[in-house]
């Protein structure tokens, strides 16, 4: 499904880099005109295209800047959900490096380059499988061939090259930090230390049982046990019980990879639909 914002900054790129090719190419046209008896003819300038050609030219540089920028560098996103607390919260906002996983073409996301892949622990920005129109912000927790089991809600994965029983977790260590009631849900919650390899980062387990009916079962696979195919990722939310991650909906292909969220540029204080109160200046830096 092509990105329609994505096709319509191309077409801006493509027609005032049109305009401002003319303007400087063809737009003017220079000519002599006689003069008095005994001079030199004067060089004078008459153009072919109306003074609004040149406007829009002018806009070229700007646009191509955003379109580069945006298309293969680096894009803006708002989080509105709490998915990802507590790494993340509603009204922050994100940048994300879109060469990490691969150059891509910026309508249909074609490869046209290969610059890396996700590694176990970030954060990625893809297109939800079940509705490409909508992005999704997760933690990658499985690489292809993995075995992931998520079971009293921890984590426990054998990578792909490993040879150790199943249920040993290989790559994952917990730390407690704190335990609390939320005022708003009546919910214990515990605010853990997730360890992915290298990658440290917190989680919040709610104390409430865990429903298993609604996860995905992968065909020859238990309930609650994924091995990620070839060319597909696994992902998890940070906020474990309020998430809808590959528990409930399966894999991301590679091809639906838009990203590596990196950078929280700014945070407002908000709720899901609210306007901001304020500014939350300690937030701001790498996402972890």
């Amino acid at each position: 499904m092509a990105n329609y914002f994505a096709l319509g900054l191309t077409l801006a790129t493509l027609l005032t880099g049109i305009f401002w090719l003319l303007a400087r190419t063809v737009g003017a046209q220079s000519t002599r005109t006689p003069t008095a008896a005994g001079s030199s003819p004067a060089l004078a300038t008459s153009r072919r295209f109306p003074a609004w050609v040149a406007w829009i030219g002018d806009f070229f540089p700007m646009i191509l800047l955003v379109f580069v920028v945006r298309s293969f560098l680096y894009e803006a996103y708002q989080i509105p959900s709490g998915s990802m607390m507590p790494t993340l919260l509603v009204g922050d906002f994100i940048v994300v490096k879109k060469f990490s996983y691969g150059l891509r073409e910026p309508i249909f996301q074609k490869q046209l380059l290969a610059t890396g892949a996700p590694q176990r622990g970030d954060v990625a920005v893809f297109k939800y499988p079940e509705d490409p129109s909508i992005y999704f912000i997760k933690r990658i927790v499985g690489l292809p061939g993995d075995r992931v089991i998520y079971r009293g809600k921890r984590l426990f994965i054998q990578p792909a090259h490993a040879t150790a029983a199943v249920d040993q977790p290989l790559t994952v260590d917990y730390q407690t930090l704190s335990s609390d009631l939320s005022h708003a849900t009546g919910e214990g919650l515990t605010t853990l230390v997730e360890r992915l390899g290298p990658v440290n980062h917190q989680i919040l387990i709610s104390d409430q049982p865990t429903d298993l009916s609604f996860y995905y079962q992968q065909p020859g696979e238990p309930l609650s046990e994924w091995v990620v195919p070839p060319g597909h990722y696994f992902t998890l939310g940070d906020n474990r019980d309020n998430s809808r991650d590959s528990r409930f909906w399966g894999f991301v292909s590679q091809n639906h990879l838009v990203g590596q969220a990196v950078a929280i540029w700014m945070s407002f204080e908000k709720q899901p639909g609210g306007w901001p109160t304020g500014i939350r200046w300690q937030r701001l830096g790498a996402i972890h």
